[in-house]
C-alpha cells in the first residue's frame, strides 16, 4: 500500500498562524513588563544551577533539566538528555535515544506529560530493535529538544500528580512567552555530518515570543527542523538453535556431532546492513493572556512530525531456518528441504557451541528490505486559573493529544539459491565480524530465484482526551490543601496487514521465477569491513513495478493479520487531596505533603479470535480502582542540608499487549490449544519508599545520596493452564466442526499476574562549580552521578513452573555519568561520558537449550560526548559539538550455564559532528 501526503490545517497549524499575527504586529514598540518573574538562562553552568534550585524546591525527590539558553537545550535528543539524571538509562535506535528506562523498570512503567498532560506517542523501527512500538513506552525520538526548556523527573509520587507510573512520571514543557522580558528572538543553524554514512545534513530551529498590552498578553512561536542520515552495520545470528531444531541436519554428516541436542548453531548466519532517513519538523505556539493579577489564561499547542525510511540488505544460509513441511514432515521440493539436506563436513565445537562449520547443500538467500513509516504528534490544551481572594485559587486544564503512526510501505523481496555447497562460516576469530563463505560468489546476479514479496504495513494510534479541575487553599501560614478531580480517555488501536500468503510469488516474462539480472542490484558495507563485504540483492522497485504489488489485489492484496488488529479504550475518573505543611520541631524547619489519590479505570479491549479460516471479534470489559496514599517529608536539619523521606502506594496499568481478549484456538485431534491475551490482567503495584540527604555547601553545588525500596506486587509472566473452552468466553461458533464442544478441556497459553519481587537501590549525585579556583580555572565545573540498582524476580516457563531467578529485564545493576564544563564570557565547552552495564533483553530465552537456564542481554555502554563554544559577541555564537566519539556499539547476546555468551547481534552507527551558529536578540 503506497503512502501519499495529504496537506490539513489542524488546531496547531491554526494557533500558529494566530501567533505569526501577532508577533508580526509592534514587537519592538512594546514596554518592558515590570511585574512579572523572567526566566533568563545562559550557559550550561546557570543551567545547572536552575536545575538545583527546582530540585531543591520539591517536596519530593525531583531531578531537572533546563535550558542553557533560549531555544538551546543541552542534548540535541530528549532521551540523551534525561540519561544525565541519576537512575535514568535510555534505549538507542540506529544511535539515537529512543526509550528511558527510570530505576531499573523499563519504558512502560514510566510515564510521560507534555505541559502537565498525559501523551503517548510511537515509532517504527526494524525488527531486530522491536519493530513498531505497540507498548506504553514513550518514543522520545518524535521531538527536536529545542522545542522545550525544561525536563523533570518525578521519582517519587504525589496525590496530585496522576497515577500509572513505577519508575518515574516525566514532564516535559514547552516555553511560554511570560518566561522572557518583551521581544525575544534566538536561531541556530548547524551542519550535521556522520562519519560512518559520510553524509551531511541540516539542522535549524528559531523561537520568537513577545508581550504586549503593558505585559497582560503574550504570544511565542518555535520551530525546529532536521534531517538526519545513518548507516547501521555489523551482525546477525538470528539466535542459536540445537541439532535436532528443524528436524535436524543430515543423518549421513561426516560431523555427527553437530546433530546433538547439547550442542547449538546459528539460525541464519549473515551481515547486517540498514541505512536510516528521517526527517523532523516540530511546532510549538503558546498564547498567555493575565488580564489581572488574579487570572491567568493560556493556550498551548504542540505539532511533530518524524518521516522515516529505511533500506535493509541481507545474505545469509537460510536453511539453518528451514525445516520440512509442518503440517505433513514432507519435503518442501526436493531442492528445498532445509536443514535435514544439509550435511555438516567439519566442525568445531567450543563450549557447546558450533562455532566453525563446513556444510553442503545450503539454501542461501537474499533480501532486500524498504520501509517508509511517520510519527504524527499533536497536542492542544487550553489552561485557566482565578485567584478569589488571597487564599484560594481555582484551575483547570483540558486538551487533547493524538500520535498517529502510519508505516504503509515495509516491504521485502527475497531470493535464493538452493543446495549450494562449500557453505562455512567461522565465529572463531572475533565472534562480531564472523568469516562467512557461501561457496558462490555473492556478487553474481545470475540464477537467484524468487522466493518471498512481503507486504506488512501497519498502523497505530495512542489518543488522550484530558480534563481537569483544581483548587488551592491556603488554610493558614503553614498549611495548604490542595484537591482535585481528572476525567481522563485513552484510546490505543493498531492494525497490521499481510498477504494471504508470502511464498506466492508471480513468474517473469520466460516464465520462470528466476530474478532478470537486471532486477538485481549489488550493495555491500560501507561502514565497517567484513567477510562478505559486498553481495547481490534484488532490486525493490523494479519487482514491484514488474508486478505492481501495491496494487492491493490479486496476489498482492492485504489483510488484517488477526494478533496485531486489537484495541484498547481505557477511561479513568479520578480524584485527590493533599495537604501541604511547613512546620518546626524544635529548632529544625520540616515541609511536606501528604494525601490520597483515588482512580476508577474503565477498560474496553478489543481482539480478533481466529480458528483455522474463521474470525470472530471480541470485546471485553472490566472496571478496577484504586486508592493511593502518599507523602512526601523534608527536613532542613541546617539551611543547606535536607533528609528527605517519601513513600506511596502506586500503580502502572497492564502492558497493551496483554490486555486483548484475541486469541488463536486450534484443533489437531485430541491436542487442542487456546493462545490468547488477558483483559482480566491486574495493574501492578507497589509500595515505594525513598530516603534521601541533600547537602547544597556552595553556590550552584550540590552533594546527594537517595536510597529508593519497591515492593513491587505482581510481574506479568506468560504460562499455560488446562480449562474447559466455556472458560475462554469465546462464542462456541469457533468450535463449529472441529469436534470439540464448551466442555471440552483446552490448553490455554495467556500472560497472567505472577508473584514480584523487591527492588531496591542508592543513587549518588555531586554537582560543584570550581569558584574557589583561581583565575580562569574558576570557570571549570563537574557534574558526577552514580546509580546501582538490585531486583531478582523469579521467572516461569510456559508451563508456569519456577525456571530461572534473574534481574529485571532492562535493568542495569550499574550506571554512572560524568560532565567537566567550562563556562567563560568567550569559550564555553564540556565533555560527557555516560556508562550503563550489561543488561537482559529476555527471560527466559526461545530456543531449546536457552529456554529454562538461559537470557538474551545487551552489553554496557560507555557513550562520550563533546562540545565547545565561541561567542563572538554576545547575540551570536558558533559550536562544535561531537557525539558517540568513540564509536560505541549495539551488541546483544544470549547466554545459557553450558555455553556462555554466543553473539545475537552487532551493530555500529559511527561518530556525529555538528558545526553551528547561533543568534539571539
Amino acid at each position: 500500500m503506497q503512502s501519499r501526503n495529504i496537506q490539513k490545517k489542524t488546531p496547531v497549524t491554526l494557533l500558529a498562524l494566530s501567533i505569526g499575527l501577532a508577533l508580526s504586529g509592534t514587537a519592538l514598540a512594546q514596554e518592558t513588563p515590570t511585574d512579572l518573574d523572567t526566566v533568563t538562562v545562559t550557559g550550561y553552568r546557570a543551567s545547572v544551577e536552575k536545575a538545583l534550585d527546582i530540585k531543591r524546591g520539591e517536596a519530593g525527590v525531583v531531578d531537572a533539566i533546563v535550558a542553557e539558553d533560549i531555544g538551546k537545550f543541552p542534548d540535541l535528543n530528549l532521551a540523551e538528555s534525561l540519561q544525565r539524571i541519576p537512575g535514568v538509562v535510555i534505549t538507542r535506535e540506529a544511535g539515537e535515544g529512543r526509550n528511558i528506562s527510570v530505576r531499573g523498570l523499563g519504558p512502560d512503567f514510566t510515564r510521560v506529560r507534555i505541559n502537565g498532560m498525559e501523551a503517548l506517542t510511537t515509532v517504527g523501527a526494524g525488527d531486530q530493535s522491536g519493530g513498531t512500538n505497540r507498548g506504553r513506552g514513550f518514543d522520545f525520538n518524535v521531538f527536536a529538544s529545542d522545542l522545550f526548556s525544561q525536563l523533570l523527573v518525578r521519582k517519587t509520587a504525589s496525590a496530585d500528580v496522576e497515577e500509572g507510573s513505577l519508575g518515574a512520571t516525566v514532564d516535559l514543557r514547552t516555553a511560554r512567552p511570560f518566561d522572557y522580558d518583551g521581544f525575544t528572538f534566538a536561531a541556530s543553524g548547524q551542519a550535521s555530518y556522520n562519519a560512518m554514512a559520510e553524509k551531511a545534513d541540516p539542522r535549524v530551529a528559531a523561537l520568537i515570543s513577545n508581550t504586549f498590552a503593558d505585559g497582560t498578553f503574550g504570544a511565542l512561536l518555535s520551530v525546529a527542523y532536521s534531517e538526519r542520515q545513518a548507516l547501521e552495520e555489523g551482525s546477525n545470528t538470528g539466535r542459536w538453535a540445537n541439532g535436532p531444531s528443524n528436524s535436524n541436519f543430515n543423518a549421513d554428516s561426516p560431523f555427527a556431532e553437530a546433530r546433538n541436542a547439547n550442542v547449538y548453531h546459528p539460525r541464519f548466519p549473515r551481515y547486517v546492513q540498514m541505512e536510516h532517513e528521517q526527517k523532523r519538523l516540530g511546532v510549538t505556539g503558546t498564547l498567555q493572556w493575565k488580564p489581572t493579577d488574579a487570572t491567568e489564561i493560556s493556550l498551548d499547542a504542540l505539532y511533530s512530525k518524524i518521516d522515516a525510511k529505511r533500506d535493509e540488505h541481507y545474505i545469509e544460509a537460510i536453511s539453518f531456518s528451514r525445516a520440512r513441511d509442518s503440517a505433513t514432515g514432507a519435503l518442501r521440493r526436493p531442492e528445498r528441504d532445509g536443514k535435514p539436506s544439509m550435511i555438516v563436513k567439519n566442525g568445531v565445537n567450543e563450549n557447546n557451541a558450533l562455532v566453525y562449520g563446513e556444510f553442503d547443500n545450503v539454501d542461501i538467500r537474499s533480501e532486500n528490505r524498504h520501509d517508509e513509516w511517520s510519527t504524527e504528534f499533536k497536542q492542544i490544551a487550553l489552561n485557566g486559573q482565578h485567584r478569589f481572594g488571597d487564599a484560594f485559587t481555582l484551575s483547570g486544564k483540558v486538551g487533547i493529544s493524538r500520535s498517529k503512526h502510519e508505516n504503509p510501505v515495509q516491504t521485502t523481496i527475497i531470493m535464493d539459491k538452493y543446495d549450494v555447497d562449500n557453505y562455512s562460516y567461522d565465529y572463531r576469530g572475533n565472534s562480531r565480524f564472523p568469516t562467512l563463505n557461501y561457496g558462490i560468489d555473492p556478487t553474481n546476479p545470475a540464477g537467484w530465484e524468487l522466493a518471498e514479496i512481503r507486504l506488512r504495513p501497519q498502523y497505530v494510534d495512542n489518543d488522550f482526551d484530558t480534563g481537569q479541575i483544581d483548587f488551592n487553599w491556603n488554610i493558614s501560614p503553614g498549611f495548604r490543601l490542595k484537591g482535585g478531580v481528572l476525567a481522563k480517555n485513552y484510546t490505543f488501536k493498531t492494525v497490521e496487514l499481510r498477504r494471504g500468503s508470502e511464498l506466492v510469488v508471480p513468474t517473469f516474462a520466460d516464465g520462470t521465477k528466476i530474478v532478470p539480472v537486471d532486477m538485481t542490484q549489488q550493495e555491500g558495507l560501507k561502514g565497517i569491513t567484513g567477510s562478505p563485504n559486498n553481495w547481490v540483492v534484488p532490486d525493490l522497485n523494479a519487482v514491484a513495478n514488474q508486478f505492481d504489488i501495491y496494487s492491493n489485489t490479486g496476489i498482492f492484496a492485504v489483510a488484517p493479520r488477526a494478533n496485531n488488529v486489537r484495541s484498547v479504550e481505557e477511561e479513568d475518573r479520578g480524584g485527590y487531596l493533599m495537604g501541604e505543611f511547613s512546620t518546626e520541631l524544635g529548632s529544625i524547619p520540616f515541609s511536606g505533603n501528604f494525601g490520597v489519590r483515588y482512580v476508577r479505570t474503565k477498560q474496553s479491549a478489543t481482539g480478533l479470535s481466529t480458528l483455522t479460516t474463521t474470525t470472530i471479534s471480541t470485546t471485553a470489559n472490566r472496571t478496577y480502582d484504586d486508592t493511593l496514599p502518599s507523602f512526601n517529608l523534608v527536613a532542613e536539619i541546617t539551611p543547606d542540608f535536607l533528609i528527605r523521606l517519601g513513600a506511596a502506594k502506586v500503580m502502572s496499568r497492564p502492558g497493551l499487549g496483554n490486555l486483548t481478549p484475541g486469541s488463536t484456538v486450534a484443533v489437531a485431534g485430541s491436542a487442542r490449544t487456546i493462545a490468547t491475551g488477558n483483559p482480566d490482567l491486574d495493574p501492578i503495584r507497589a509500595t515505594n519508599v525513598d530516603l534521601g540527604f541533600e547537602w547544597y555547601f556552595a553556590e550552584g553545588a550540590m552533594a546527594g545520596v537517595g536510597l529508593f525500596y519497591k515492593d513491587i506486587d505482581t510481574f506479568i509472566q506468560t504460562t499455560r493452564e488446562t480449562h474447559p473452552y466455556s472458560f475462554s468466553g469465546l462464542p462456541d461458533a469457533l468450535l463449529i466442526g472441529t469436534g470439540a464442544n464448551p466442555d471440552s478441556d483446552f490448553t490455554y497459553t495467556k500472560p497472567v499476574n505472577t508473584p514480584g519481587g523487591e527492588l531496591k537501590g542508592v543513587e549518588v549525585n555531586y554537582t560543584q562549580p570550581f569558584t574557589f579556583l583561581p583565575g580562569k580555572w574558576s570557570n571549570l565545573g563537574v557534574q558526577l552521578n552514580y546509580t546501582w540498582v538490585d531486583s531478582q524476580i523469579q521467572y516461569i516457563n510456559s508451563s508456569g513452573q519456577p525456571v530461572l531467578k534473574a534481574d529485571l529485564t532492562g535493568l542495569s545493576r550499574n550506571s554512572w555519568n560524568a560532565t567537566l564544563f567550562y563556562e567563560g564570557k568567550v569559550f564555553s565547552g564540556r565533555v560527557s561520558a555516560t556508562n550503563r552495564d550489561d543488561y537482559l533483553t529476555q527471560v527466559t530465552g526461545t530456543e531449546a537449550g536457552f529456554n529454562l537456564d538461559g537470557y538474551h542481554g545487551m552489553t554496557g555502554t560507555t557513550f562520550i560526548d563533546a562540545s565547545i563554544r565561541y561567542a563572538i559577541n554576545e547575540k551570536l555564537e558558533l559550536s562544535l559539538e561531537g557525539m558517540n566519539l568513540t564509536n560505541e556499539a549495539s551488541d546483544e547476546w544470549v547466554y545459557s550455564p553450558s555455553t556462555g555468551r554466543l553473539p545475537l547481534q552487532y551493530t555500529e552507527t559511527g561518530r556525529q559532528f555538528m558545526l553551528g551558529v547561533r543568534y539571539k536578540f
